[in-house]
């Protein structure tokens, strides 16, 4: 079942919004008279907000990829998209087994230099601050992966295995990025990439 990126409710679009987390951005979003007619002639409401979430996503995946590799660890990318380029615009609207378990792929895939580890990774954007079980797609085969939520504020993760001991990300928990024992991250640095959230999803 598609649930909104924003509050986590029911919605008819995967990777959209429910209705009244897009009513709330569209009321949010300033546009002048001109942009309305290039929209209206333009993009539709749905492929707009299809490729308005696909590059926040993507800005907070580079944000994180950024992160580790200015901390010398390796990272390489291994979501569908860099696995299979140009898969995600086929697989759009199919719904099989093959094409739900290639748009499950994680982002990452990062090995600490210090131990050698590697890990699955999961990057997810939330306005909200808040990441559960229920916004983690149903079955989710990578139960070793560790999901880093990216928010206006702050950095947080939280692995697979602790949404289905049901702990979560809100806006209070202290599950932040550089508390994670997988990696052992200067916090400062991390600091410094909140910073960098802050500025690029100010308006979001």
């Amino acid at each position: 079942m598609a649930e909104c990126i924003d509050c986590g409710a029911f919605t008819k679009f995967e990777g959209g919004r429910c209705y009244p987390c897009y009513q709330k951005e569209k009321n949010d979003l300033d546009v002048d008279d001109d942009e309305i007619s290039i929209e209206s002639n333009g993009l539709t409401d749905k492929e707009r907000n299809y490729r308005y979430n696909m590059i926040k996503g993507r800005i907070a995946e580079t944000l994180i990829q950024e992160l580790f590799l200015s901390l010398g660890f390796n990272v390489f990318r291994y979501g569908m998209e860099n696995t299979i380029p140009g898969i995600i615009e086929l697989l759009k609207g199919v719904k099989s087994d093959v094409a739900t378990e290639i748009k499950r792929m994680p982002d990452f895939v990062i090995q600490n230099p210090n131990s050698n580890e590697v890990h699955f990774v999961e990057v997810k954007f939330r306005s909200s601050g808040s990441f559960k079980l229920k916004n983690l797609s149903k079955d989710y085969p990578y139960q070793n992966a560790l999901i880093i939520l990216v928010s206006k504020k702050h950095i947080k993760c939280i692995s697979v295995e602790e949404l289905n001991e049901g702990k979560e990300i809100t806006e209070s928990t202290r599950n932040y990025l550089g508390n994670r024992k997988e990696f052992e991250l200067n916090k400062e640095v991390i600091k410094e990439f909140c910073d960098f959230a802050t500025k690029f999803f100010e308006g979001v």
